[in-house]
């Protein structure tokens, strides 16, 4: 009998029925979580189907407000204002406007851990892969329906296993390795299957790197991307929660449908220029494209070790005239962490604009869009036309935006 993969392992773990790739299963769910952006029509479905007993398990359950923080328009304020009255009604908390991103801040606060299984209405909660859980992004019917129930149903997906030969070095950072994984597999080459990441630079990977890794796997239509923890990230993962867990790890002789292997020995910094993320190049066949805003934060790249590489560069230095240097960190604690260690004072001297925690450009509006014919640099992870504005928007990783913002063009560290 062959070996099982991690999603085939933790769907076991929370599955009563025969799991095997191909087959629809019942799956318990650990963590649901609906945000501003279509929370308030989990609500509407809650409330319009269900006399009593709206509400399973209600530790598990949350709202986020992170897309559009605070409101942008009135519909919003009201959406936002619609699920803050359900929360209390049901008693269910709410991570409001001032917490951040809700994968982030569920990872931060002990509520996912490895071997858990996660919904959320966000299309990236499958990001927690990055720390050997399962998460899910998934509609308002279907959301409601995790809310009432505790349960929702999947399709066993196969499972691609990739390999990274390797080593990297400055100015290439994981954010490249990262665009070139997205640019070799393509927009559309793992649909609908999980993913999973070996080699000897994952497993050194920092929490912050491994965000940035698992962060892409939508962008390549794949169900999730999985990065087994290591003993010493274990340990730090255990600080964050008063739960016991063992984290799931495939089976040495684990089926896949198929294997790749990446040599990023070498690999200069990339781009993935308009109008997809799959569009990579190397940032030298762009350099000196002149620029007007870089955006640096969300899901991707929104983590303390992004923003303090932007700060260590920018130190003493100023952003270019005419450009305009939006910065968003991606939740409270990143936030703190900034303000504790003086680099919210240096990136504000050195010209850039800070907003409070959230997804930032990807929420078009928390930080402002680009308007028709600028061109945007951006450490999230997608560039879709209309995605951050009517402008063009560049895919890089928080260095090269550093170095851009400074020149005033598209340019590496010197």
């Amino acid at each position: 009998m062959g070996g099982k993969t991690i999603i085939e392992k933790i769907f076991e773990n929370h599955s009563k029925d025969k799991v095997q790739p191909g087959n629809f299963i019942w799956l318990d769910i650990d963590y649901r979580a609906a945000r501003d952006f279509g929370g308030a029509n989990v609500v509407q479905h809650l409330e319009s189907n269900c006399r009593d007993h709206r509400i399973k398990d209600r530790e598990k359950t949350f709202f986020t407000f992170d897309t559009c923080a605070p409101a942008k328009t009135i519909a919003y304020a009201n959406n936002q204002h619609k699920c803050r009255l359900f929360a209390r009604q049901e008693e269910i908390k709410v991570f409001d406007v001032d917490a951040g991103i809700g994968s982030h801040v569920a990872i931060e606060e002990g509520l996912i851990f490895p071997g858990t299984t996660a919904v959320s209405t966000d299309s990236h909660m499958n990001i927690v892969g990055a720390i050997g859980a399962f998460g899910q992004g998934m509609g308002d019917v279907d959301i409601a329906f995790v809310f009432k129930s505790g349960k929702t149903w999947f399709e066993v997906p196969q499972t691609i296993r990739i390999n990274l030969e390797g080593k990297i070095s400055y100015p290439t950072t994981i954010k490249d390795v990262t665009l070139k994984i997205v640019g070799t597999i393509g927009s559309k080459g793992a649909l609908g299957k999980s993913m999973e990441y070996y080699g000897d630079i994952v497993d050194k990977l920092k929490l912050c790197e491994r965000l940035t890794l698992s962060s892409m796997a939508t962008e390549m239509a794949a169900i999730i991307s999985f990065i087994p923890p290591s003993e010493s990230f274990i340990r730090k993962l255990r600080s964050y929660t008063e739960c016991d867990f063992e984290a799931v790890y495939a089976d040495k002789n684990a089926k896949y449908a198929q294997e790749i292997t990446i040599d990023i020995d070498g690999l200069k910094p990339q781009i993935a220029l308009p109008p997809s993320p799959d569009n990579v190049k190397p940032v030298s066949a762009v350099l000196g494209k002149k620029i007007d805003s870089v955006f640096i934060g969300s899901c991707t790249n929104g983590r303390y070790c992004d923003m303090k590489i932007v700060a260590n560069f920018l130190d003493g230095k100023t952003v270019a005239q005419g450009v305009m240097l939006r910065i968003v960190p991606a939740t409270k604690k990143v936030y703190q962490k900034l303000l504790d260690h003086g680099d919210l004072e240096k990136l504000f001297n050195d010209g850039a604009i800070i907003s409070n925690p959230g997804c930032g450009g990807c929420a078009q509006g928390q930080i402002g869009m680009t308007g028709e014919g600028e061109v945007q640099l951006s450490t999230s992870n997608r560039n879709f036309p209309g995605k951050q504005g009517a402008g063009d928007t560049y895919l890089v990783s928080p260095l090269i935006a550093a170095a851009s913002a400074v020149k005033g063009e598209i340019a590496l560290p010197e």
